[in-house]
């Protein structure tokens, strides 16, 4: 395989990956959120992890499919090596998230504290609905109030 032709190959896997990480949010879209994260994290780490298939000529390929194709077809030795990327990478990804997560949670509890005062505030300058002034006007046999022309 010429330098052109991995390229070109890692080039479509790329694109590939993509569409089936926009695939898999798309899937995960009506999931409580706490839980539709880290699934993506772990697609995107599944897909997106290399493992080295040639060391002399240092040529990679997706862990996920040299692990597969080792499995399933008994050929080479680097299924071990796959899984072995897999596992580190997926520790530094969900590490990286488990941060993320305790960076914006306190971001977020501020953010809803700074909401909820700002809306009585923004309440008390409103002017009332025509619910609330029907309901004022109303007659005390509960009568209908009909407008006036």
């Amino acid at each position: 395989m010429i330098e052109n032709d991995y390229l070109l190959a890692w080039g479509a896997y790329a694109v590939a990956a993509l569409g089936c990480l926009l695939v898999w949010f798309r899937m995960t879209g009506w999931m409580w959120r706490y839980l539709r994260e880290p699934l993506r994290v772990l697609v995107a780490v599944l897909l997106f992890t290399p493992t080295i298939v040639d060391p002399a000529r240092e040529l990679f390929a997706p862990a996920i499919a040299i692990s597969a194709l080792d499995l399933a077809f008994k050929v080479g030795n680097n299924a071990w090596r796959a899984v072995a990327d897999l596992a580190l990478y997926g520790i530094i990804a969900f590490v990286l998230y488990l941060l993320f997560v305790l960076i914006r949670w306190p971001l977020e509890s501020w953010w809803k504290r700074r909401r909820a005062e700002a809306a009585p505030a923004q309440d008390e300058g409103d002017e009332p609905t025509l619910r609330e002034v029907l309901a004022r006007e109303r007659s005390p046999s509960g009568a209908r109030v009909e407008p006036r022309l």
